[in-house]
């Protein structure tokens, strides 16, 4: 069995995450991810952050049991939780990490940790997982639509932990830098053997990490970090949607004194337009036209992006109809959405005489009857 067991598998039941049976044949998993998936996926539900935490479960849970050899060792892992191994007690539960070297499993990994809760033991350190990169970070810009649309670049001001700007985020004094942690030789873990099981602690001297800093930085103490002010230039993409993430790698928090950073996630949020509004990779108006544009037809100027274009209204229009304006919409991978341009037929409030007169000689031909098929005449 391969050695990275997740903690994950002994926590979640990722046939339930699916929604399927323990025994569902592939297909029928492959069936029910992709449905749930489509139902969840970011591009779906914008701004939703619920929708897109039960896509990444979902992804998480196809996987392990969309991969056959996955599935066979998960299903292992969790049947030996299930049967009570270790009861009253699992070596290690208490802290650190276990190596089975037996079993009928091999070398699964890290079941002190990974069973620690299940059997009474309390999950502690877990030595480098913990501490394999610092915190991720979020924030916020607004831009215009025209600048969603057309993309831009934004400054991003963070204020927190960030990078020592003395000894660059490694905990060295200038003019040396860590070692290798001469208590565990870099591993960043010790080894306790216990019979049939092998208990695996973090390093006390350089706390999982690996290295260690003999000659601390003046300014961070060795801990690689200060709090200070960060500014950024976020390249926000052409045809962002509102509620659109960026992800900038190694932008967040610092790690632990010589760690990586985590990410910084910049959420885009759009201003809304006077006139335009947006549909996916589609745009949308609404023009007004005049009774007799609508009733006779006539070519009108409607704006679009990059300036006016001329449409045609057919003759005997009705107020409402929508035309689509072919590649006039938003970018979109491979090409542009569509323009889709709404008429509105509009009232005059304010007629002269003469208005008057022709609008009574019209009324009075007789070529008009709308509610006839109300059951009334006029």
């Amino acid at each position: 069995m391969n050695g990275d067991v997740k903690r994950e598998w002994f926590e979640k039941d990722y046939y339930q995450v699916l929604g399927v049976a323990k025994n569902a044949t592939q297909a029928e998993i492959k069936k029910a991810y992709r449905k749930l998936a489509q139902k969840h996926h970011p591009d779906a539900n914008p701004g939703n952050q619920e929708a897109e935490n039960r896509f990444k479960e979902v992804s998480a849970a196809y996987d392990v049991v969309g991969d056959e050899d996955k599935r066979k060792r998960y299903d292992e892992v969790r049947d030996m939780a299930a049967s009570g191994f270790g009861a009253g007690g699992f070596p290690g539960g208490a802290g650190g990490r276990v190596r089975v070297e037996d079993a009928g499993f091999g070398n699964i990994g890290d079941l002190g940790d990974l069973l620690g809760g299940l059997f009474g033991g309390s999950r502690r350190g877990r030595g480098r997982a913990q501490v394999a990169h610092g915190a991720d970070l979020e924030t916020d810009v607004t831009v215009g639509f025209e600048e969603s649309i057309s993309g831009t670049t934004v400054p991003v001001r963070i204020q927190g932990p960030a990078p020592c700007s003395v000894c660059g985020g490694t905990g060295a004094a200038p003019g040396t830098s860590p070692v290798i942690c001469p208590h565990c030789n870099g591993a960043g873990e010790i080894s306790v053997n216990q019979g049939l099981f092998q208990m695996e602690q973090p390093c006390p001297r350089c706390h999982g990490i690996g290295r260690a800093v003999e000659q601390p930085c003046p300014t961070c103490r060795g801990s690689g970090a200060e709090r200070r002010t960060r500014s950024f230039q976020v390249r926000v993409p052409l045809g962002v949607k509102d509620g659109a993430r960026i992800r900038l790698p190694g932008r967040g928090e610092p790690g632990p004194a010589g760690t990586p950073a985590g990410d910084l996630y910049v959420r885009v949020h759009v201003r809304a337009h006077a006139f335009f509004g947006r549909k996916g990779s589609d745009l949308t108006v609404e023009v007004p036209v005049t009774f007799p544009e609508a009733a006779l037809g006539a070519n009108i100027n409607v704006p679009a992006l990059d300036g006016s274009v001329t449409m045609k209204v057919p003759a005997g229009t009705p107020s409402g109809k929508t035309f689509r304006l072919k590649g006039k919409g938003a970018p979109k991978r491979g090409g542009a959405g569509d323009l889709l341009v709404t008429v509105r037929v509009e009232v005059p409030t304010k007629l002269s005489k003469d208005e008057k007169e022709l609008l009574r000689k019209l009324q009075g031909s007789g070529t008009g009857a709308p509610r006839r098929h109300l059951g009334v005449e006029t």
